[in-house]
Order: structure tokens, then C-alpha cells, then sequence
């Protein structure tokens, strides 16, 4: 009997498969080490493979395509509720096999391997920022216990340092003065990483093309478009601009019932990385609105005078993945005055 789907439960180093046959019969139940990977899949004649979107399903998703064999990954907690017994590898296997074939399951495009390697230098960045956040804190928390506050923000400590090691008054024994002057010397070596980090992501959205169109949308510079472009990947997986706004999780949570609508604060769902640039980025623009009279101001200003600011950022974090995936998908030039236009018409 020919195998028409397989689902693989992926782990470091030993791999359960689950296939089935055209009529869902259970033909296959196999665990293989990770050298042996390559060789079965290699010789298996094409069928469809599903994963989860877990670490390292990129790689094996595009080696497995190589293979001639379709492949698409999904969710884990899309796949969870297709296991019928107790958690252990061979129910996970069968789970994704099942789940795969689903009509209405919701897939997760492959990643390339330029869009993972950006995207690599963007964990690192945040990994980088976050450590200096930390250093910070410890900084302004260690020097509130000797009756020291330093002011609001990051480059506040940097300006304060010196002149807290150099005043007499203060009576810091030398031991805490060493320590920090290790921790800012820490700080400034993490404003090293971050800045090179930035460089190396500037640098590859001036050579994309597609990242330098996205960057024309207010409140979408070099970082937020660079992160789009390498996550979203085919904006025509997507339907419309509602369903990427949905998978980044910038639409109301839903708790209907009894035919009522209860609509509750944004899901969250999706890369919270990508949506959390998307909104810093809409917070950039209401800083500015205010003075402004185009048709993108005009709307700011009327939501922010019927809602919180914060609700009007996220308003807008939503109008933005929207242009987003128009631009993508039809590939088209962002254009300030296109609904004045489109009005007119």
C-alpha cells in the first residue's frame, strides 16, 4: 500500500512517524534517528507530510520539499486537540497526521533561509535589549539603596554614573564603585551589540526591495518592515488584510454566545515580537498627529478623542497590517493620498 500522509513528531535526535494509506488506514508506525532522516525520506515515495511549527520544522520542511514531497507545518495547539489518548510520541505523530488533513486547518508558511537568518539577527537584537533593560533596573536599584535615584531612561544612567563616581559626598565605599563601574561598562558594551545588530538589519532592508516599500507606511521604519517581510514571507497565504491583522493577533478576542457578540481586548495571538513593533511604531505617529490635517491624522484624531490612546494605536497597528498585506500581495507602491483618490473616483 502506497503512503499518502505522514505526520512527524520532531525531537533532537529520535523521530516518530505516523503514516496512513488513501482510505486513513494506519500503514506506517516507525521511529527513526536523526541520521536516518534523510535516507528514508529521500527514498519515500512523494506524499504529504505534516509538523509541528516547533524548533528545527523549518529545516525539515524545506528538506523534505526538496524531496518532492509536500509538506506543511502547523500550530501546536492546533494539533492538540486531535490527540485521543494519553501525551507520548506515537500519539503526537498521529495527531499531526490526522489534524494535517483537515479542510479547515490553519498552516504556517515556511520560513527561507534568508528569511530565518534575518529574523535570527532580530532575536538577537531583542535578546540584547532586553539584557540592557535588565542592567539598567539593577543599576537604578542598586544605587536606590544608598539613597541615589537616577531619572527616567536608558541614557539618563550613562550621564549619571560619572558624576555619582566622581562626587565625594556621597560616600560610596570603593567596592560598590568598582561594581558599578562593571555594570556600565556593561551597559555600554550591550549599546555596542544592539547599534551593530541595527546596522546589519539597515543594511539588508536597503538591498529588499519589498522591506523598502513597506518602510513608506507611516509608523513602519527599517526594523518593523525588515520583521515583516521575513515573517509574513507570501502575503497570499493569507486571503486579506483582516486575516494577517488576526495572525498578529491586533483584532478583538471574541467570547460569544447565544447568538450575543462579546468582543473583548486584541487576541494577542501570532509573533508578539512583530506585533509589539507595530504598535511602538503607531505610537510614533500619534506623537504627531495632533498638528497634522492629512486623511491618516484626521482619523487618529477622531478615534483618539472617542478612546484611549492606546486603543487608537492599535487601531492603527491594525490600518497598517492591512496596507501591509495589500502592498504585498499585489504588489503595489504605498501611496499617502489613495483613498483621497480612490474617493474621487
Amino acid at each position: 500500500m502506497k503512503i499518502m500522509t505522514i505526520g512527524i513528531d520532531l525531537a533532537k535526535n529520535v523521530f516518530q512517524l505516523h503514516g496512513v494509506d488513501e482510505h486513513g488506514k494506519t500503514i506506517l508506525k516507525k521511529q527513526l534517528r536523526r541520521e536516518q532522516m534523510t535516507v528514508y525520506f529521500a527514498n519515500l515515495p512523494q506524499c504529504l507530510i505534516g509538523m509541528e511549527a516547533c524548533g528545527g520544522a523549518h529545516h525539515w520542511a524545506r528538506l523534505l520539499q526538496s524531496f518532492g514531497h509536500t509538506v506543511k507545518l502547523m500550530a501546536p495547539q492546533f494539533v492538540k486537540p486531535y490527540v485521543k489518548t494519553n501525551k507520548n510520541d506515537a500519539a503526537d505523530a498521529a495527531a499531526i497526521c490526522e489534524a494535517v488533513t483537515r479542510p479547515d486547518m490553519r498552516f504556517v508558511p515556511i520560513k527561507t533561509v534568508e528569511q530565518q537568518a534575518i529574523l535570527s539577527v532580530h532575536r538577537a537584537r531583542a535578546g540584547f535589549v532586553k539584557a540592557r533593560t535588565a542592567t539598567a533596573n539593577e543599576i537604578r536599584g542598586l544605587l536606590a539603596e544608598f539613597g541615589i535615584i537616577i531619572p527616567q531612561g536608558i541614557h539618563a544612567i550613562g550621564r549619571r554614573i560619572p558624576e555619582i563616581q566622581e562626587d565625594g559626598e556621597n560616600e560610596l565605599p570603593s567596592t560598590f564603585k568598582q561594581l558599578l563601574q562593571t555594570l556600565s561598562d556593561h551597559l555600554k558594551a550591550l549599546d555596542q551589540q544592539i547599534e551593530a545588530l541595527e546596522q546589519d538589519i539597515q543594511c539588508w532592508h536597503r538591498n529588499a526591495a519589498v522591506s523598502v516599500r513597506l518602510a513608506k507606511i507611516p509608523g513602519i521604519g527599517p526594523l518593523t518592515a525588515s520583521a515583516l517581510v521575513a515573517t509574513v514571507g507570501d502575503a497570499r497565504n493569507f486571503s486579506n488584510g483582516r486575516q494577517l491583522a488576526a495572525w498578529l493577533g491586533l483584532v478583538p478576542r471574541q467570547h460569544s454566545s447565544g447568538g450575543k457578540p462579546t468582543l473583548l481586548g486584541i487576541s494577542k495571538r501570532g509573533d508578539s515580537y512583530l506585533r509589539t513593533l507595530m504598535i511602538h511604531g503607531a505610537r510614533a505617529v500619534l506623537r504627531f498627529a495632533t498638528n497634522k490635517t492629512d486623511c491618516t491624522s484626521t482619523w487618529l484624531n477622531g478615534v483618539m478623542a472617542r478612546r484611549h490612546v492606546n486603543v487608537a494605536a492599535v487601531a492603527l497597528a491594525n490600518k497598517n497590517a492591512r496596507i501591509v498585506w495589500a502592498l504585498l500581495a499585489h504588489e503595489r507602491e504605498f501611496r499617502s493620498d489613495h483613498t483621497l483618490a480612490f474617493a474621487g473616483a
